[in-house]
């Protein structure tokens, strides 16, 4: 089936439909190029979805991934990040295997489709001007013969006119020849001009239409292969990164699997564990016989006399009162404010109404004012260390032995801290022995170096090895002091802590007293050796073990307070705290700002919101 033989007078339509062959290719064409661009916008779409998510370097966000399933999150991300990578690859391999190929081949094609239809062009021009010559002979020969019959009948009419002179019959005789003569000749002329295009006819519809447009039709048949192969290649661009897709997703799964919920549990434990031990049992406080009843909890008037037996001022023992009252309170009786508190201010700066003595508590008794007068009598010593963390904490700044912290976080901070000094000791003990090399081979080879230009190098190393040592055994030091304290620890650990601090007795001594306070933090006071000889020996041990009251409901400071007096705290207009405890009665409210800022602030400044559960609890 050839289009030669069948289509020999479908020209014109088989230039259409090459045309739009061609304009079928070209569309495809266009349709890959967009894909590829969905691909591109596709992938830099997830790779900016996985960057969005990712943590930030040297961030808290950094921190909390390393729980499994951030873990997981994490890997899903950097398998995103590769599965764009493959719409990447798709993109680019559709562009240079199928855009640039089919781009080339029609160019190609049109060239040799311009050049198969200007051939049939110039076949068709030649027929037609063959037609041409054929008709001007045929119309030559008719006229001719025409002419030849109009000039014989008018030499019969001339020669049967008896009137015509002899000359002039033969003068017409001898027109009709010439006549006769040119039709003759136009007849052989029109015949040999018939047979040349019989001739030229045929061949142009039996060799020259047939072989063109045989050429125009396997052209479109190449055109149509090579179409499906695109089509072919388009799929299997898409099939070769199939398994790789499939290997990033494979990768999601194992991520997901590797999930592990105890291991994140565990991981909660280590970053929230404070070590301090839960309270004990509160005793029986028995109001039935008047004596016991006249006693409050806002006095020290319980005589050791009458204390109970079982009281033991030299042991520890985990929620036990302290003998008098709780430390909390006994605190607050000795640092709290001796008037009643100040009316709330008519206008927005309540901070000029003088703060002079006042007191949340109406009545003392005599052992609690003789108490408090020599509480104040005698100047607190405070020793450098201490005063060096209260400044600190002032200016909000964190201790450098992470004193503010709970025992257990404070002993993983402390061991963080060890790590990295090691860590920092180990890049100098290289550099060093980087440099004893290199010294070694200048003095080896002289004209490669002068090897005293390496002494202050080396000595500079030795000293920030010296210095880091000195940092590592500093905080070791407080790493074992934490350790000793911890009841999970063994005793081998408790065993090098009590060795470090019998090493160390000036520390010791340069702060008398060094104790860990139930939020995390120490209070360091000189011991009055004197009067309060048994309240430093024998109590101690009920302070470290007393624990904050918990926070029994939240407020919000209605006008700014200065506290200027013990046991009083500033609040800043709009500030939010906590509520550890309500109202007694005699205007004052106790509240705390964080761990180691509690005290005392007018009820009328401040609206509180007591949590109800709390309270009952």
């Amino acid at each position: 089936m050839s289009w030669g033989t069948e289509l020999w007078d479908q020209f014109d339509n088989l230039e259409k439909h090459t045309q739009w062959g061609i304009d079928i290719l070209e569309k495809y064409i266009k349709f890959v190029k967009e894909r590829t661009e969905i691909e591109l916008s596709y992938a830099k779409q997830l790779r900016n979805l996985s960057k969005k998510y990712q943590p930030k370097k040297n961030s808290k966000e950094e921190e909390e991934y390393k729980y499994t399933s951030c873990k997981a999150f994490i890997s899903t991300l950097n398998e995103m990040n590769d599965y764009a990578g493959q719409h990447e690859v798709i993109s680019e391999n559709m562009a240079s295997q199928i855009i640039v190929d089919l781009a080339r081949y029609v160019q190609e094609l049109k060239q040799e489709r311009k050049s198969n239809f200007h051939d049939g062009r110039k076949a068709q021009q030649h027929i037609e001007t063959c037609w041409k010559q054929l008709e001007s002979s045929k119309r030559r020969f008719e006229r001719d013969c025409k002419e030849a019959d109009r000039a014989q009948q008018y030499f019969e009419k001339m020669d049967a006119d008896i009137n015509v002179t002899k000359a002039d019959v033969e003068k017409a005789r001898q027109q009709a020849q010439i006549r006769h003569q040119m039709a003759e000749d136009s007849k052989a002329d029109y015949s040999s001009i018939l047979q040349k295009f019989n001739h030229e006819q045929h061949e142009y519809y039996h060799t020259h239409i047939p072989n063109i447009f045989q050429k125009i039709q396997e052209m479109e048949e190449r055109r149509i292969v090579r179409i499906g192969d695109s089509m072919k290649t388009y799929a299997e661009v898409d099939r070769q990164v199939i398994p790789i897709i499939g290997k990033c997703l494979d990768g999601i799964v194992k991520a997901a699997e590797s999930i592990d919920q105890k291991n994140d549990s565990q991981l909660v434990i280590e970053a929230y564990k404070s070590g301090f031990e839960p309270p004990g049992d509160i005793e029986f406080e028995d109001y039935t016989q008047p004596m016991k009843r006249t006693v409050s909890d806002n006095s020290l008037s319980n005589s050791r006399g009458e204390g109970k037996p079982d009281l033991k001022f030299g042991g520890k023992s985990k929620g036990k009162l302290w003998p008098f009252i709780k430390k909390n309170k006994l605190m607050s009786l000795l640092t709290s404010p001796h008037q009643p508190p100040p009316p709330p201010p008519a206008s927005a700066s309540p901070s000029a109404v003088p703060n002079g003595p006042q007191s949340p508590k109406q009545q003392k008794e005599p052992l609690s004012h003789r108490f408090n007068e020599f509480m104040t009598s005698k100047p607190k010593i405070h020793c450098f260390r201490s005063l060096k963390r209260g400044l600190s904490l002032k200016l909000g700044a964190t201790p450098e032995d992470f004193s503010n912290l709970p025992p257990e976080q404070r002993r993983k901070k402390l061991q963080q801290k060890v790590d990295e000094l090691n860590k920092e000791i180990q890049k100098e003990m290289d550099q060093r022995d980087a440099i004893t090399k290199m010294k070694d081979v200048y003095l080896k080879n002289p004209q490669m170096g002068d090897p005293a230009s390496l002494d202050h190098k080396l000595a500079e190393v030795s000293q920030n090895i010296e210095k880091l040592r000195l940092e590592t055994q500093k905080f070791e030091a407080w790493l074992a002091e934490v350790e000793g304290r911890l009841p999970a620890r063994s005793e081998q650990t408790r065993r090098q802590s009590g060795l470090y601090d019998s090493q160390n007795p000036p520390t010791v001594n340069s702060c008398a007293q060094d104790r860990e306070s139930p939020d995390g933090s120490y209070t360091e006071e000189q011991s009055q050796e004197s009067e309060v000889k048994v309240l430093a020996t024998d109590f101690d041990d009920e302070f470290d073990d007393e624990e904050p009251l918990p926070a029994i409901g939240t407020c919000k400071a209605l006008y700014t307070f200065e506290g200027q007096n013990e046991g009083t705290i500033s609040v800043v207009e709009g500030e939010t705290l906590y509520v550890i405890e309500e109202d007694k009665g005699d205007g004052w409210t106790r509240i705390r700002r964080n761990e180691d800022e509690e005290g005392y602030v007018p009820t009328s400044y401040v609206e509180v919101y007591l949590d109800k559960n709390a309270k009952d609890s």
